[in-house]
């Protein structure tokens, strides 16, 4: 009896300590994907047309005569970004990579599918509070702002949110929705939606 109960306490702080370490490792790996979003967001270069050089006559962009076009890219460090997500009530700034893989999804949100051009963009993001682990404190109404690397500006009011399942692929693609944004929940389970409509169109 007596080794059974060494055996338990032991068994007991075998897992304490695995529970100190995964929280240990979870804390490290969120202050290392910051660290990795910010210094990607400080590196893209947005073209800004100077005021001085604007028409009279605004130049229609690529996009809108040609919207089935792909979005540029800018190429940092090996990893190719579209653009830059502005979440102002949640206060974010995040870059935004190009395609979804699970090393892209440690550094910044990702492309899940879709274009700002054709107002069908959804992007994924791991739940860090540093990337959209706060996507449910959204409300009808939060504006969202995304910029394309071209400087394209698109702006985006929160519609409505919802929980889908992580096996809900087409649910998730589906729906007149202009921007759609994504993360998991604790669980891992099921994924936090929150639909917007684009407001400048």
């Amino acid at each position: 009896m007596k080794n059974k109960g060494i055996i338990f306490i032991l068994s007991g702080l075998l897992l304490i300590a695995a529970a100190f370490f995964l929280t240990g490792y979870n804390i490290y790996d969120e202050y290392r994907a910051k660290c990795s979003a910010r210094q990607a967001l400080d590196e893209i270069r947005i073209e800004e047309q100077d005021e001085e050089e604007q028409e009279d006559e605004p130049e229609i962009p690529d996009y809108i005569l040609n919207p089935d076009m792909e979005m540029p890219v800018q190429r940092i460090d090996g990893v190719e970004y579209i653009g830059v997500l502005q979440i102002p009530s949640l206060n974010l700034e995040l870059p935004v990579v190009s395609s979804l893989s699970p090393p892209s999804l440690k550094i910044a949100p990702c492309r899940y599918e879709g274009s700002a051009y054709k107002d069908d963009l959804i992007i994924a993001a791991h739940n860090y509070v540093s990337f959209f682990g706060n996507l449910s404190k959204l409300q009808a109404g939060d504006p969202v702002l995304f910029k394309d690397v071209d400087g394209n500006e698109f702006s985006y009011e929160v519609a409505e949110m919802e929980v889908l399942q992580g096996v809900a692929v087409d649910e998730m693609m589906s729906g007149d929705w202009d921007l759609t944004l994504f993360t998991c929940t604790l669980s891992g389970q099921s994924r936090t939606t929150i639909r917007c409509l684009r407001m400048n169109i």
